[in-house]
């Protein structure tokens, strides 16, 4: 039983962090802001957006420079 949890939880880590745990960390960031903001009466709409194009480019640039490197 401990072998299937332990695999379930290896395969929800994998499937959630990946490979970059910092982009991982900048998603759960963005979703907090935006249920933050939410529940105030300013817009929230446009920070998950602006949270894609921060960390994509991010996430390319360091795969483009790893592959470099290797």
């Amino acid at each position: 039983m401990r072998a299937r949890l332990r695999g379930f939880l290896r395969f929800w880590y994998e499937f959630v962090v990946g490979d970059d745990w910092r982009i991982a960390l900048g998603v759960v960031l963005a979703l907090a802001a935006t249920s933050a903001v939410s529940r105030t009466s300013a817009p929230s709409w446009w920070l998950l957006p602006v949270a894609v194009v921060v960390l994509l480019p991010t996430s390319l640039w360091r795969a483009v420079r790893s592959a470099r490197r290797g």
